[in-house]
């Protein structure tokens, strides 16, 4: 009969979870656009982090497309992740998403893009502040200028925050230099092909422009290519601080870029998204910060923000 009984009592601490064992946490994640440089810098260092945590992930391309970026979280719901990393298409129409993660408990993490709406229970941002980098890169062109000149700026999609910020950051440092003053100010959606549209109509429309700043670096880019043998008589500075836009810098075709840390951010993502999952507290706004990029100190940013 003790025998019994030792081989039950055997069979029921089996059975029983082992303390201290941490079962394996598995996330979703909701890039905005895999076609774009910046996001695939981001998307990479998240990929190498999950790996390195031993975490299983499953990242989808919602392709630009706002209800698409919903189906997803929906589906990451559905499958029960432990928590939901996104990269918003649109920062004004985060609502649903946020809605449905917080009915079901799980947390969520926005990454590069702030949300217009108010976080509240498990969820937090990791990015970095886009006013900060409009100022950064204004002041570098307003110096250049030597404060004085009409602007150009080229401005992303205009339902993202870092947009709305980056211009109104500008715009700050322009309002400060009465000698500065803004001509144009029109998106090109942050891609390059449609920034070569932009200012080749504003060169067409023979608009007088001294310096064009630019929202990201794909902008600047297609802004140079537009621009082509003029290219030295425009100021141009970006925002990422991508590996294009340093070779841009090296060459002396772009004043400067703002660095934006890909890295830190995909790395913050994921280990904030790992702390809450496991019920740890977190900050609501992981700040990663903008440094400023010129050719004076550009050979510390080489090694950085590559794919």
């Amino acid at each position: 009969m003790n025998v019994k009984k030792t081989i039950l009592a055997s069979l029921l601490v089996c059975m029983l979870p082992v303390a201290g064992f941490a079962k394996d946490l598995q996330i979703g994640v909701s890039m905005a656009l895999f076609d774009d440089n910046f996001l695939t810098i981001v998307r990479t260092a998240m990929q190498k982090e999950l790996q390195k945590d031993n975490v299983k992930a499953q990242i989808e391309d919602a392709k630009g497309d706002v209800s698409q970026q919903l189906q997803q979280v929906q589906n990451f719901i559905g499958q029960g992740v432990d928590a939901i990393i996104v990269n918003p298409v649109d920062t004004n129409a985060v609502k649903p998403i946020m809605d449905q993660a917080s009915k079901a408990g799980v947390p969520l993490i926005f990454v590069n893009r702030r949300p217009s709406a108010e976080l509240t229970g498990k969820m937090a941002y990791v990015g970095s502040d886009s006013e900060l980098a409009g100022r950064l890169q204004m002041e570098a062109l307003a110096k250049d200028l030597n404060f004085k000149g009409n602007v150009a700026i080229l401005m992303g999609d205009l339902a993202n925050e870092s947009t709305r910020e980056r211009t109104k950051g500008v715009k700050a440092v322009i309002a400060k230099y009465p000698g500065l003053k803004v001509v144009q100010a029109q998106t090109a959606k942050f891609m390059r092909n449609d920034a070569v549209d932009v200012v080749s109509n504003w060169l067409t429309a023979g608009d007088d422009i001294q310096a064009i700043a630019s929202n990201n670096d794909e902008m600047a880019i297609g802004a140079l290519q537009a621009l082509g043998k003029n290219a030295n008589h425009i100021l141009i500075a970006g925002v990422d601080g991508t590996p294009d836009a340093l070779q841009m810098i090296k060459n002396g075709k772009m004043v400067a870029t703002v660095f934006q840390d890909a890295k830190g951010q995909g790395e913050g993502a994921v280990k904030t998204a790992i702390s809450l999952a496991n019920g740890e507290q977190v900050q609501k706004v992981v700040d990663i910060p903008y440094q400023l990029i010129t050719k004076d100190n550009m050979a510390k940013f080489i090694s950085l923000n590559q794919k």
